[in-house]
């Protein structure tokens, strides 16, 4: 056996991170820096559902817990990296979990990996287009009974089933549903009729949730591993933004180049 390895699984966070669709920029500004007082000290505004985060429940319903309600233990534990590749618009299926190895176990933090990681950044191609989770996947992962559901996309639904398209407040991006249609010879309407049902099912079970998945995920891809993402003691919070990790004996981490950073890359 190798030593121990700690694989991050975050985006990095900070100016011009990329953002999704009606978000504001994140601004960050110096109170204090070196040439002025000899310590650098910053102010942060920021929405907490970018990069890499947790949803908590009261995020999507109301009356249920708030960040700092949860128990720590929801976010770390033993845990698996699924590999289920998708391509543009498609869905994640109930069957596509039930044979997806290593195999999804009752407690597990499940992290669903389609390959969309790969294009994170201030694009339609990741933020509109990438495949997701519905109804379908929402209520398999309940009946496995997992503690929590990770996904390397924009978030725990498909973009459709979100206000990106026709709920809520949108559709913000109505001009991407006639590719839709082009596509896959139905409409967005009548294909994807509620909004966010996956997040509803699994908040509603007390199911937390990791959007925007990636950082360095192609090195534990198809393994078993530990986790841990904690979200900060934010007091009635809706969500946090996280560092999430990944432990991993070395011997049996994929055999990968390390991961540079730059937004908009692979």
């Amino acid at each position: 056996m190798g030593k121990k390895i700690l694989v991050d699984l975050s985006h990095p966070f900070g100016d011009k991170c990329p953002l999704w669709p009606y978000f504001e920029d994140v601004k960050i500004e110096r109170m204090h820096y070196h040439a002025k007082s000899g310590v650098l000290s910053q102010k942060v505004t920021t929405v907490m559902h970018c990069t890499t985060h947790a949803d908590s429940p009261a995020h999507v319903i109301e009356g249920l817990p708030y960040t700092h309600e949860i128990p720590l233990d929801k976010y770390y534990g033993t845990g698996v990296i699924v590999d289920i590749p998708k391509k543009k618009w498609e869905l994640i299926t109930a069957d596509d979990l039930e044979n997806a190895t290593p195999k999804i176990e009752k407690g597990d933090i499940v992290i669903v990996h389609t390959g969309w990681n790969k294009y994170w950044g201030d694009s339609q191609k990741y933020f509109l287009e990438s495949p997701g989770l519905g109804r379908e996947a929402g209520e398999w992962f309940v009946e496995k009974g997992v503690k929590c559901v990770g996904v390397d996309q924009q978030a725990l639904d498909h973009p459709l089933h979100t206000a990106i398209g026709p709920h809520g407040p949108g559709p913000l991006r109505p001009d991407i549903f006639k590719d839709y249609e082009k596509e896959f010879g139905a409409t967005v309407e009548e294909t994807f009729t509620e909004w966010e049902p996956c997040h509803h099912q699994l908040m509603s079970n007390g199911i937390v949730g990791y959007e925007n998945v990636g950082g360095d995920i192609a090195k534990v891809v198809g393994k078993r591993v530990k986790l841990m993402g904690f979200p900060i003691r934010w007091y009635m919070g809706d969500g946090s933004i996280i560092r999430l990790v990944a432990e991993i004996d070395e011997d049996e981490m994929n055999d990968v180049p390390d991961r540079v950073y730059k937004y908009g890359t692979s």
